[in-house]
């Protein structure tokens, strides 16, 4: 995956070749050449290509990885202040927990919208058993909640539903 120094050298790499499509136009309009205008048209293409990289150089793109984390799909979100997420049933309290954790840092982003009186990102783990063939019941597993306010405020809680784990099919060896 390419990380942000990455981009930074592919913004240099960008800007430089845009600084000389843009002199190469001026000599194009000086010189008039029949192909000036499209000059016109690569140098701003350019100028665009390098802003783009250049906000992929200052954002970070990386997941936040916590060790014991299972894998995880997400299956519903608002894009507000809810989103679910699917795990395996064979996961433990200690897994989900970091899972959640995960999820919940992942998930965060400043242009989701809390409202006065939800102001926290709520993500709620739930598994799919199959108590008899034909037969799918979701279970909830857990939740975990963090503020929408601020990004450096990272106190997130955390509430596993230790009652729901006995529901869930024993892993066979």
């Amino acid at each position: 995956m390419f990380t942000t120094a990455n981009f930074l050298q592919y913004t240099q790499w960008s800007g430089i070749a845009t600084l000389l499509f843009a002199a190469l136009t001026v000599l194009a309009f000086i010189l008039k050449w029949g192909l000036r205008f499209r000059l016109v048209g690569t140098t701003g293409f350019m100028l665009v290509v390098t802003a783009g990289l250049f906000a992929l150089s200052i954002v970070p793109l990386s997941r936040t990885v916590i060790p014991g984390a299972a894998r995880y799909t997400l299956v519903y979100d608002n894009g507000s202040t809810q989103a679910v997420i699917a795990t395996s049933p064979q996961i433990t309290p200690t897994q989900l927990d970091a899972t959640l954790r995960q999820a919940v840092s992942n998930l965060f982003s400043s242009g989701r919208s809390g409202t006065r009186q939800e102001d926290k990102l709520t993500v709620r783990a739930r598994t799919i058993i199959h108590p008899e063939p034909g037969t799918s019941v979701p279970v909830y597993l857990g939740e975990a909640k963090r503020s929408l306010v601020s990004r450096e405020n990272s106190a997130t809680a955390v509430e596993i539903y230790t009652e729901k784990f006995a529901q869930l099919p024993k892993p066979t060896a």
